[in-house]
């Protein structure tokens, strides 16, 4: 008696954990023809630092990256 409860336990548990798995609703996401929906996108330098000044990013954009050059950091 005690074994056949104890199959139907792990049947019952095998059952719930398979029905689990289809209650997932679909992921979908519903698109407007024609218009982003997300947050709208502004050049790199309208920060603080820079504040619009395309040349003076451009300008530290290019400094950094000459620091980062190994050819010219070690002078050869």
């Amino acid at each position: 008696m005690i074994r056949r409860a104890g199959a139907v336990g792990i049947v019952l548990a095998c059952a719930a954990l398979a029905l689990a798995g289809c209650g997932e609703r679909p992921q979908v996401v519903t698109y407007k023809q024609g218009s982003y929906q997300g947050k709208p996108d502004q050049p790199p330098y309208t920060g603080a630092p820079f504040d619009g000044n395309q040349k003076e990013w451009d300008n530290a954009l290019r400094q950094r990256n000459q620091a980062q050059n190994e050819y010219k950091r070690i002078g050869s």
